[in-house]
């Protein structure tokens, strides 16, 4: 008898359905989707290249009002900035860190001869002390006195007593001979220094008038330099064109007293000079009567006017530009309107096919647009060629500004779009079978 071995039994295995993930179907819909939206594009830019290389010179000339608008805009910063660096350079070679103290009177603003409350060297070291900010700083003794020169020649001049320190603090030029140091402040010793325009009139030049000798109130004095600002003044500061500085110490003897009209201070870090003008005055009036009125004076202020000048003036100058990218958005508008007449037949053609109008619209538009950022890149490329060469080929650096850059491209951009509108809202509006019967 045979046997046949016994079989396993057989495990009935339940069959689940495949697992539907959530957001599935959405995300492979919106991958789609942007794959459409990717494929439509490119396909756009490709048909846009094409209508160019078809026209070059057509949409070359007509990109030229954008080379043109771009570069001038470019342009128009560069000289903005220069224009406005150079004024504020200007300016701070007067002294930016500069803080001038002055006696203005009572409470009430007008000087009292019976009660004046002048400064006094006192007060300069005092401030010294106390402001830690503060560098450097002299007084200002005023006088004005006849000075008798070798021959009996006499001359109204205007004589200021300052210590050493004031060279600095007013940036003043030396340009023949020395001027004055400590040393001659401590000995008293009766030296000049004189500006170039005086020298000039009375021994021919800076250089002659070294070792000259005059005399003032009956004293010899010896002129042992010559000097002038850093930036003429004209005569609105207390330097005019026949001044003689001399030593503060020697000045003291023509005065008698130790009030001065001025102290100058110079300010270690320009980003300070306000607060320390603030706590110059707080340390003035300390030292005094309430009643009194000091004023310290700095250039911030003077700064802040000149730079918003300046940038209005370069907004002005942009304003103009823009009239040029106008012009040629206009330019392109009219060539985009013309294209559109010259491919009617295309655009019924591809509307049978299936193309939208939205597509139709979008395809003229990218043309403009292509047609614009192209001449805008040229013109960015052009006005920023300008600019490096005047630095490779020069010793002048012309300061460039990215955002020169960046604006130009955007506007260049939003002019092919704005101006690009019409001639692609036209096309987006034709019907597909009267294009189609257009000879």
């Amino acid at each position: 008898m045979v046997t046949t071995p016994s079989q396993p039994p057989v495990k009935h295995i339940r069959e689940h359905p495949p697992r539907r993930f959530r957001g599935g179907t959405r995300s492979f819909q919106r991958t789609l989707a942007s794959a459409k939206r990717t494929m439509m594009f490119s396909e756009i830019v490709k048909l846009a290249i094409d209508s160019f290389n078809t026209s070059r010179v057509r949409f070359a000339l007509t990109a030229l009002g954008m080379v043109i608008g771009s570069a001038s805009l470019i342009l128009v910063f560069t000289i903005g900035l220069t224009g406005k660096q150079y004024i504020l350079n200007e300016i701070q070679s007067i002294g930016t860190n500069m803080v001038e103290l002055e006696y203005e009177g009572g409470g009430t603003g007008a000087i009292n001869a019976n009660r004046n409350d002048f400064l006094t060297r006192e007060d300069e070291r005092a401030i010294d002390e106390q402001v830690p900010s503060v560098a450097l700083s002299s007084p200002m003794l005023e006088m004005h006195d006849r000075v008798t020169f070798p021959g009996g020649v006499a001359k109204d001049v205007l004589v200021l007593g300052v210590t050493p320190q004031y060279q600095q603090v007013r940036n003043l030029i030396v340009l023949s001979g020395r001027f004055f140091d400590d040393a001659d402040e401590t000995a008293h010793t009766k030296v000049a220094d004189v500006t170039e325009t005086f020298a000039r009139e009375m021994f021919g030049s800076p250089e002659a008038a070294i070792n000259q000798t005059f005399q003032l109130s009956g004293m010899p004095f010896t002129i042992i330099g010559t000097f002038k600002e850093s930036v003429d003044t004209f005569g609105q500061s207390e330097i005019n064109d026949e001044t003689i500085l001399i030593p503060y110490s020697v000045g003291r003897y023509f005065t008698g007293t130790d009030a001065v009209k001025q102290i100058f201070f110079s300010i270690r870090d320009q980003g300070d000079v306000e607060e320390a003008a603030n706590e110059i005055v707080h340390v003035a009036h300390s030292r005094h009567l309430s009643s009194s009125v000091y004023k310290a004076s700095t250039l911030t202020a003077l700064l802040t006017t000149a730079s918003q000048i300046a940038n209005a003036l370069t907004v002005v100058l942009l304003l103009v530009a823009a009239v040029t990218l106008a012009v040629g958005g206009v330019g392109i508008m009219n060539i985009m309107l013309a294209t559109v007449r010259s491919r009617i037949r295309e655009i019924g053609i591809r509307k049978a096919l299936g193309a939208t109008a939205r597509e139709i619209k979008l395809q003229f538009l990218t043309e403009a647009v292509f047609i614009s950022l192209s001449g805008g890149i040229v013109g960015v490329l052009i006005g920023l060629a300008l600019p490096i060469s005047v630095r490779i080929f020069t010793a002048y650096t012309l300061p460039v500004s990215p955002l020169s850059v960046i604006i130009a491209l955007l506007t260049s951009t939003a002019v092919g779009v704005i101006f690009g509108t019409l001639p692609a809202n036209r096309a987006a509006r034709m019907d597909p079978v009267e294009s189609l019967k257009y000879e």
